[in-house]
């Protein structure tokens, strides 16, 4: 079963009711990838992983009520939150039925609410007073698809919301680590060269029509994963971004997310990305793209960057730009970037 992008959402709805009712293991769910960062993939989805990841986010969470629908439904991140509703015997509520999404919260149920949404989502609906209040009433903010900034986290929380950081892909039948430590039944280790490995029952079943490529990141019942990350004495994973995310600039190695959080903590920037793209003289040219609230220069985001990190991964160039070019599923067009740059 597949839903295209673009498929009305109560038809996504209404499908996957069917999907997860059927008396036998039914054909897997096709779920593309966001292509955030290259070709879309199509991942091979079972009932089985998806039900293995609506128990384990019951389980973590304390609970389960209705899920209110904010993200794009044909994203793995979607799929989860209408499946997650509906086994739990609630109609998911669809906020583009709504004025608003603060409108599609305040929708009165008899059990608990529960969202999911990414950065950009919460960070905006923080400046809205009405929107905080109906936030403060909702069991649970997962919050996934991207870099999560300390200070929003923070901001969330002081406003009295519980939020849980969530990190995952379509191959994992979406969220799978949440907070730093896996849900139940999930695998986590990190091996020699940082790469980030899964496993467990909420797994994919491989790429459709891409066997190669599912030899190659699929070995042993380990999903290995093209996140860098590093565990902690606790067991808590740190996730510090995708490998092919550092860039060898004049020599040195940048690890572009950290690079860009730095950013993103500057007083006069609202948003910032960082890529790396070829240049002759350095091998790659690390290009900021920012959104700021008002002037600034190249040397004063160098300067920034160089207060917290070695003066060599400061980017070489600064673009401004009125806003950032997202994808539907509300991550960064890195893709787009790269091009522009």
């Amino acid at each position: 079963m597949e839903f295209p992008a673009g498929t009305p959402t109560r038809v996504v709805v209404d499908g996957l009711r069917a999907w997860l009712a059927g008396p036998s293991e039914p054909d897997p769910l096709v779920v593309e990838t966001s292509g955030s960062t290259g070709t879309p993939k199509r991942v091979l989805l079972s009932r089985r992983a998806v039900l293995a990841s609506v128990a384990a986010t019951r389980g973590r969470l304390g609970g389960s009520g209705r899920w209110v629908l904010a993200l794009p439904a044909t994203y793995v991140a979607g799929v989860q939150v209408i499946c997650r509703s509906l086994v739990a015997g609630h109609e998911p509520v669809v906020a583009e039925e709504h004025a608003s999404l603060t409108a599609a919260l305040g929708v009165r149920s008899t059990t608990d609410t529960f969202l999911s949404l990414v950065p950009t989502q919460l960070h905006r609906l923080l400046d809205d007073p009405a929107a905080v209040a109906a936030l403060r009433e909702v069991h649970t903010i997962l919050l996934g698809g991207g870099p999560i900034d300390p200070s929003l986290r923070v901001r969330a929380e002081a406003e009295g919301m519980r939020v849980v950081a969530t990190y995952g892909s379509a191959e994992t039948a979406g969220g799978c680590v949440y907070d730093g430590y896996p849900l139940e039944g999930v695998g986590l280790a990190v091996a020699g060269d940082g790469r980030i490995r899964i496993s467990g029952a909420t797994l994919f079943d491989g790429y459709d029509g891409d066997p190669g490529l599912t030899s190659q990141v699929l070995v042993d019942g380990w999903f290995l994963t093209s996140d860098a990350g590093r565990l902690d004495d606790d067991g808590r994973l740190h996730v510090l971004g995708r490998l092919d995310d550092v860039v060898v600039t004049g020599g040195v190695n940048v690890p572009l997310p950290a690079v860009a959080a730095r950013l993103r903590a500057h007083p006069e920037l609202t948003a910032a990305e960082v890529v790396g793209v070829p240049d002759e003289v350095w091998g790659q040219r690390v290009v900021a793209f920012v959104v700021a609230t008002g002037p600034v220069t190249l040397a004063e985001v160098r300067d920034w960057v160089a207060g917290a990190h070695p003066r060599s991964w400061a980017p070489r160039e600064l673009v401004p730009v009125e806003a950032l070019p997202m994808l539907d599923n509300g991550k960064v067009d890195r893709m787009a970037l790269r091009e522009r740059a």
